[in-house]
């Protein structure tokens, strides 16, 4: 098994009196990591799935609630925010039965953070949980081993099932991005149009890499701003995209609400426009190279506490830097070239009017350091 890397940050929070929640994707190990944690514990497992654990906790006392928990240590309830005011239920459990560990993982982040948000004020910790991190896979069988799997990663990446289905990769993924991922989305109110919604996925994984306009995503799929602007959010606080945007402050010719988005998993928006090709014949090498870089680095800096500020910089006359991370008022900057043997050259605009810690290129053949190689 792989180990995951909020284990011991994890564990760490048990039984010190707060609900815990654990975000993420469906089928991105939430319950596999709970169940090793657990193993040989006293755990009352419930799953937001199912119908009549719906009706049993979406209003339900504290007395009933103890009695339904019983002797057990712990109380797990997956998929909770499928649960109506499952808020009030975790609070009910942290306030009146202390000695309880309650846990509630959630594949729509959006859902459950609105519906626990208020009645958890002070009483929750969050954990966030993503495809396997090269960290993790680093960490579990080398470096040598993970970097030989670099072409792989980058078109069916790193959900769990993935890598644990040698041979049957395509077909995972397309269960993954037909039945798990919408089956979320679509349940979230608000979300009238599916097929549109749909069409928007797959003209945002045409653009990774590339500044998105709403305007123009309207056009192509056939949506309003608002409705492009909702849809993406829903998107985002699913786990399947997330947004970089532009850095703008010191210059005039800087864009102001630039952005880009990316996928949180290489696989996963192959996926969804059906492009399963070797790496080596690709002709979206850099996109799926910028992708993996980005998405890996976002989990680097999650799992491990960097509290940084990320961009990407462009200016109108097209002068750009493809990644930035802003930590204590200096800023590390980073271009992404697949061939070690492209140069590239930093903005002097950029340098001139920003502190720069450093810049740095990172190519296929030196990337494993921008991805915590010194961590793992």
């Amino acid at each position: 098994m792989i180990e995951r890397a909020i284990t011991n940050a994890f564990k760490e929070k048990l039984h010190k009196g707060k609900a815990i929640l654990l975000f993420g994707a469906r089928q991105v190990g939430k319950t596999t990591l709970l169940k090793h944690l657990f193993q040989g514990q006293s755990v009352l497992w419930l799953n937001g799935d199912e119908p009549d654990v719906r009706i049993l906790l979406s209003d339900i006392t504290s007395a009933r609630l103890s009695s339904l928990i019983g002797e057990h240590q712990l109380l797990v309830i997956d998929e909770a925010q499928r649960i109506p005011n499952i808020g009030l239920t975790l609070k009910l459990v942290v306030d009146n039965i202390p000695e309880v560990q309650v846990v509630a993982t959630g594949s729509a982040a959006l859902d459950l953070a609105n519906k626990s948000q208020e009645p958890l004020t002070g009483r929750k910790w969050i954990f966030n949980l993503y495809p396997f991190s090269f960290q993790e896979l680093v960490k579990s069988h080398g470096c040598l081993d993970e970097s030989r799997q670099l072409n792989h990663r980058l078109v069916f990446g790193t959900y769990p099932e993935v890598f644990n289905s040698p041979g049957k990769e395509k077909d995972v993924l397309r269960l993954l991005s037909e039945s798990y991922i919408y089956k979320d989305i679509l349940m979230i109110e608000g979300v009238s149009k599916p097929e549109k919604l749909v069409k928007l996925l797959q003209a945002l994984a045409y653009q990774v890499g590339s500044e998105v306009s709403y305007n123009e995503l309207g056009r192509t799929v056939g949506l309003d701003n608002q409705t492009v602007e909702k849809y993406i959010d829903i998107l985002e606080k699913a786990f399947i995209i997330f947004k970089l945007k532009s850095l703008n402050r010191n210059l005039r010719k800087e864009l102001k609400l630039g952005r880009k988005i990316y996928f949180y998993d290489n696989g996963i928006r192959n996926a969804v426009i059906g492009q399963f090709a070797p790496f080596e014949n690709r002709l979206d090498k850099g996109a799926l190279w910028e992708n993996y870089l980005i998405s890996e680095r976002m989990k680097y800096n999650a799992y491990n506490n960097r509290w940084v500020n990320a961009y990407f910089w462009r200016t109108q006359n097209q002068q750009e830097i493809d990644y930035l991370e802003e930590s204590d008022g200096t800023f590390d900057a980073f271009e992404f070239k697949w061939s070690d043997k492209r140069r590239a050259l930093f903005s002097k605009t950029f340098l001139n009017n920003y502190p720069v810690n450093q810049t740095s290129v990172v190519h296929q053949g030196d990337y494993e350091t921008f991805l915590g190689m010194d961590e793992g």
